[in-house]
Order: C-alpha cells, then structure tokens, then sequence
C-alpha cells in the first residue's frame, strides 16, 4: 500500500533528507586520487551521527544474501553499477567516475539519494555519462506531480537516455521511502507516459536513473552486493527524494 505522508511526517523527512545532502556535499569536498573509500564510509558516518542519525544501509539485510550490507555508504567506481563496498585497498584513481549512495534514518524516517563524482580531471566521455544521468534525474523529478504517473516519470528517463546512446539498469529501480527505506511503489527509470499509478500530493519517492553507457546487461559479483555492467562500461547513478506537492515537486535531499 503507497503512503501519503502528512505535514509532520514531511518535516521529519526534510530532516533526514539534508543529512543526506551533507553527506554529499562532505564527499564532494573530499572526493579525488589516493583517497581510499574506507576513508569515505567513515566521514559520512561519523557526520551522520554527530547530526542524530543513523546509517540507513549499514547492516540491511536482503533475502539471499547471507552478508548484510557492511558499509555506511555504497561506494560504486567506474563499470560498478551501485552496492559497491567500501574498503581501504579501493583507492580511488585520476580520471575515474565514482558513484556514492547514502541512507539515513533519522527519529524514525528515511532519506535516501546518490551523486556519481568526477574523480580529478576524467575523459569527456565520461564527462557526458554524469552530465546525461544528472540531466536525465532533473527530467523525471519534473514529471514527479500530482495527477501524472509513474509512467510519466519513467518515461522522462528513457526517452531522453536512449536516443543518445545509453543503456538503462532496468533490473533496479528508485522506491517509496517514509518510515520503512524501501515502500510502495517502485519507480522504474522507464515507462509509457500515462501508464501506471496516479500521483498524489503527499507521496514521497525516491528517484535514481542509473545509466550505463554500454549494454544494459549486468551482473552481481562474488560479494553478493556489488552490481556491475556486464560488459565492463562504465554507470553512473544520480538520485534524489521527492514529494508530490500540488504544484512543483519538492527535493527532500537538497545536494544542490
């Protein structure tokens, strides 16, 4: 059942949502060569707690997978799709793209977005991957208004993705967030304009195209967590929490 989240709820929300945005904007400031992503996981943290939260994916559990989550952020380079684990041998390099997803929770409520970093000075193609995907993420929280669907928002994605080239990740898909980090409904990243559940004011999704520029083939490695293209191109992941307003969209999660 989708829920419509109610004034109190949505102030509790906001809160959770510009913790998430600290986070990114610490790991904007931080981000670049010889940095491990340890290093990373462990900033993010400890902003999260000194602000009252929670790590929201540190230790979540998903049927199948024996290992809940270890880390505090999913840290996802290059052809590294999302749940890239944090680790100090990953270091990151001149010239890569590296995707950073953080949850809080915060008094009982969740915030959730994504932001995939230039790491130094990177090729103009994947310059255009993270300009793309940024631009694909700002089209689909646009459709995100009462009386649209999700149709309309998925849509947004794929028609201005594919044309250019790009694959979409159609295994994995943005959610409703609220008192539980995932709820009803999913929010795939394309659609038929028209199709789907109606949207109404009150309710708060989270939105995340993750866009490869190969195929749209992937796969999971060994760790059981981390998703990476299929045929080793690079993903780039941009995400923000929204809620339908009677006129536009509001972005819970501010990096911007």
């Amino acid at each position: 059942m989708i829920s419509i989240k109610n004034d109190k709820d949505i102030f509790h929300l906001r809160t959770a949502g510009k913790i998430v945005a600290d986070v990114l904007m610490l790991m904007k400031e931080i981000i670049g060569p010889g940095v491990d992503t340890l290093t990373l996981d462990k900033r993010a943290e400890d902003l999260i707690t000194a602000a009252g939260g929670l790590p929201a994916f540190k230790g979540y559990r998903v049927p199948g997978i024996p290992r809940p989550f270890p880390g505090t952020l999913c840290v996802s380079i290059n052809d590294e799709v999302v749940h890239g684990i944090p680790a100090r041998e990953r270091t990151l390099q001149e010239g890569d793209i590296v995707s950073i997803d953080v949850g809080v929770r915060f008094e009982g409520y969740y915030g959730d977005a994504a932001y995939t970093f230039p790491v130094g000075k990177v090729s103009p193609k994947r310059s255009e991957l993270l300009e793309v995907t940024r631009d694909s993420l700002d089209r689909a929280v646009s459709a995100a208004v009462e009386g649209g669907t999700l149709g309309d928002i998925g849509f947004a994605v794929e028609s201005f993705v594919v044309p250019k080239g790009y694959g979409i990740v159609r295994n994995y898909a943005g959610h409703g967030i609220g008192r539980n980090l995932h709820e009803p409904p999913q929010v795939p990243n394309y659609g038929v304009p028209g199709r789907g559940i109606t949207l109404k004011s009150g309710m708060v999704l989270a939105i995340e195209p993750m866009i490869m520029s190969g195929n749209e083939a992937v796969r999971t490695l060994k760790d059981k967590w981390t998703v990476v293209t299929a045929d080793g191109s690079d993903a780039a992941h941009f995400e923000k929490t929204i809620v339908v307003t009677g006129g536009d969209p509001e972005v819970l999660t501010p990096w911007v």
